[in-house]
């Protein structure tokens, strides 16, 4: 008898089945549930500076639910659409859920007192199960929208990491962070493309250009560009002096349908004998490759090979990122006022994140907590990361859920 209302709910909803799930764990017992969840999501709603109950929050969820089922019933789907789609179902599917938990608790209220104290025990008890259950829905609603994100959806970005202020320590900085970003990568399990990598003889690296390819990745990674500040003794530092440099990290969106198109006859390609160490093999063979495009005027040279043939190849690849960069710059009118607002001039004070290796320490600078420490653990690009990445999403999101609820109240 009592959650006859509730178990009815329960199986028409995925959301709910779940919860019978739970339920069942503790012997169908749920004040066992309820009470292991009332204080964790009583906290978690408090900490929140949003509230479901605002009827600012209330009416931006139904404007969700209205572009929801406007989405669903559309003929022709774009791949666009699907995504929006799959965005707003889950949290689309809890708010119609807390619709009808309200709706039950308004007519248990609304029931004559006049029943016998065995009948009004029943009520108050199923009353406040019905009301825990709110709990836990308006904290997983919260959660799900503070989530979302509003970004257009990119199939790949391109990624640059260069060294900033700081000579060879920025450069060896510079090839930890590219390294925590193929980390990253792995650890998402995206698709990356190296187009472009200039390393240095002690293992550093001044630049490099990527291609990341997943339809999250601009969502997650565009909040790592700007300028990653690192202090640290350089093993080359014999007064144990700690040293500040810098490293710049863009990120640049790529929409799906973007392609550079190379054409033979805007080329103009050059060979000459490669300088440098290589013994008699550098001083006989014209292998090193210059490519000038001639539209632009950008060139790019290659001499990493001993093969005129693949030193060609890799310039090509060369010119085709320069090229993306600059394709992607005129397409997208924002995008250089972007780059610069995430680059800046490298310098020190423009930080985003500073990584101190001797208080063992990353601050991220634009988030509340943004504290952490295991620098090695952060480094390698995993959980870690993820989580401090977490963290800002959630932070912008709120930001932007309150730029929202704003103009629309």
């Amino acid at each position: 008898m009592i959650f006859r209302n509730m178990l009815r709910v329960v199986n028409t909803s995925r959301y709910f089945q779940s919860l019978r799930k739970e339920l069942r764990t503790t012997g169908n017992n749920p004040w066992m549930l309820i009470a292991g969840r009332r204080s964790c999501f009583t906290s978690q709603a408090n900490n929140d500076a949003l509230n479901i109950s605002d009827d600012r929050i209330q009416k931006y969820l139904e404007r969700l639910r209205l572009e929801y089922y406007s989405l669903k019933v559309q003929e022709q789907r774009t791949k666009q659409s699907i995504q929006r789609m799959l965005l707003l179902s889950n949290v689309v599917e809890m708010f119609e859920q807390r619709k009808i938990i309200v709706e039950n608790l308004t007519s248990l209220k609304e029931l004559k007192e006049d029943k016998d104290d065995d009948m009004q025990q029943l009520l108050k008890e199923e009353r406040e199960a019905y009301g825990s259950i709110l709990v836990r829905l308006d904290s997983e609603i919260m959660n799900g929208i503070l989530s979302m994100d509003d970004e257009e959806d990119y199939g790949s970005l391109i990624m640059e990491v260069t060294a900033g202020v700081g000579g060879q320590e920025a450069m060896l900085f510079a090839r930890e962070l590219f390294d925590m970003y193929c980390g990253y990568v792995d650890y998402k399990g995206w698709d990356v493309e190296m187009l472009d990598c200039e390393d240095t003889d002690i293992g550093g690296t001044r630049h490099a250009t990527t291609i990341i390819s997943s339809p999250e990745a601009y969502r997650y990674l565009k909040y790592e560009g700007g300028v990653h500040r690192v202090q640290r003794i350089p093993a080359t530092e014999k007064s144990g002096r700690i040293h500040t440099s810098t490293v710049t990290v863009s990120v640049i969106p790529r929409p799906d349908d973007f392609e550079v198109d190379l054409k033979e006859k805007d080329l103009k390609i050059e060979t000459k004998r490669a300088s440098g160490a290589g013994g008699q093999h550098v001083n006989t063979t014209d292998s090193a490759v210059r490519i000038v495009h001639l539209p632009t005027g950008i060139a790019v040279e290659c001499q990493t090979e001993r093969s005129q043939v693949k030193n060609r190849e890799i310039a090509k690849q060369k010119l085709v990122a320069k090229l993306t960069q600059l394709e992607l710059e005129a397409r997208f009118s924002s995008t250089q006022a972007l780059k610069k607002s995430q680059v800046g001039q490298s310098l020190r004070n423009e930080k985003i994140r500073t990584y101190n290796f001797n208080q063992d320490r990353i601050t991220d600078h634009r988030v509340e907590g943004g504290t952490v420490h295991n620098l090695k653990g952060f480094l390698e690009g995993g959980e870690e990361l993820d989580s401090m990445i977490e963290k800002l999403r959630r932070a912008q999101r709120r930001k932007q859920l309150m730029d929202i609820i704003q103009r629309e109240s």
